[in-house]
């Protein structure tokens, strides 16, 4: 782990107020509820940045072959989900 990484942080004073008080009620170290919060943060916006790379390279395959499906196309095939007649997914075209 970097030094970095192991330097204290400093809290605004009513951030801090609040944590002592979530942490008092739940019979948690403060410290532990950060870690806790930190590590949600962290897996939140490492999958937003797996999406966004998804939707680049979505947009790239598109802007490269011009093929798609429709919204009224794809709505239309999960509207079937779980019925007996399920359709199979929507094929691309152009």
């Amino acid at each position: 782990m970097s030094p970095a990484l192991k330097a204290s942080v400093e809290i605004d004073p009513d951030v801090n107020e609040r944590l002592e008080k979530l942490a008092a009620s739940r019979h948690r170290q403060p410290d532990r509820l950060l870690n806790e919060a930190v590590r949600q943060y962290v897996e939140r916006e490492e999958k937003r940045d797996s999406l966004l790379q998804d939707v680049r390279r979505s947009l790239d395959d598109y802007q490269a072959t011009g093929l798609h499906v429709t919204g009224d196309e794809v709505i239309a095939w999960l509207e079937t989900w779980g019925d007996e007649d399920e359709k199979a997914p929507p094929e691309c075209h152009r």
